[in-house]
């Protein structure tokens, strides 16, 4: 498939790991353990693969009191999938700076600020888009996001972006705030394999902590296939006997052309 669009009140994976591919991506989804408590799942995720790997759309969600600000949102950017696709398909200097213009007005209409208000709760959100060998990215909240290359790694750099708190779209809304609060950025890829990784904070706050260093996640993903990287992930959390959900979504993105580097090597 090439796209996907879900929220855990739909299938919760409680006591139940999934991992599927949306054309190049890697989704894996679990609810948690229901022997430790888990009894649903508020998280959410939008993926959209172009088929010939131009880019890649996708959207984590973290929900809490309800999954009902997920749904929203879910709902809200399946409306836009022709529209995102439009701007996608132009370069990348037009396309990702048409792409935040587009979500920026999305969030902040006064349907969707009118449609927040009625929900039950609130949710992180954290979107995500690669366009040739650039990814952009907005944050609202606590999810995660990084950017997985030896390179970095030599550096000690793993997350793109830091957690946010008491930042939420739904209920509670920074968009309906005389000041909206979210984080933002644009990053060139580097050369060779780069390997882009969301998760929410299921898989980092597990009891045991068998994840909550980056330079784990790097080394899980880099020593095996993605899709075998997730599915192990999710299974080791799983065996440590988490209560909270996880949902992952991770691609990889070969870079042929020379990344920046400093001008005295």
């Amino acid at each position: 498939m090439n796209k996907l669009g879900w929220v855990g009140s739909e299938h919760p994976f409680v006591d139940e790991v999934s991992v599927v591919q949306v054309n190049q991506v890697t989704v894996g989804r679990f609810g948690g353990n229901s022997a430790a408590g888990s009894y649903k799942n508020e998280d959410g995720c939008i993926v959209w693969a172009d088929e010939q790997q131009e880019w890649e759309f996708a959207v984590v969600l973290d929900a809490h009191y309800s999954a009902d600000s997920a749904v929203l949102i879910v709902d809200r950017f399946q409306k836009e999938q022709m529209n995102v696709e439009t701007i996608l398909s132009q370069p990348s200097p037009v396309a990702l700076k048409q792409i935040e213009e587009h979500i920026l007005t999305v969030l902040q209409s006064r349907g969707f600020i009118q449609a927040c208000r009625e929900v039950k709760g609130e949710t992180a959100c954290l979107f995500v888009v690669r366009k040739e060998n650039y990814v952009w990215w907005l944050s609202v909240g606590d999810c995660m996001f990084y950017l997985l290359h030896p390179e970095l790694a030599d550096l000690g750099q793993y997350l793109l972006n830091e957690r946010q708190f008491y930042e939420w779209i739904g209920q509670v809304n920074t968009f309906d705030q005389p000041v909206p609060c979210f984080t933002r950025g644009t990053r060139e890829l580097r050369t060779g394999s780069n390997q882009i990784f969301l998760t929410t904070d299921g898989l980092t706050e597990c009891p045991g902590e068998p994840y909550a260093e980056s330079e784990s996640i790097y080394h899980a993903l880099m020593e095996i296939s993605a899709d075998e990287a997730v599915r192990k992930m999710l299974c080791d959390i799983q065996e440590h006997h988490v209560r909270d959900s996880t949902t992952i979504i991770t691609w990889n993105v070969h870079v042929e052309r020379q990344a920046s580097m400093p001008s005295d090597l």
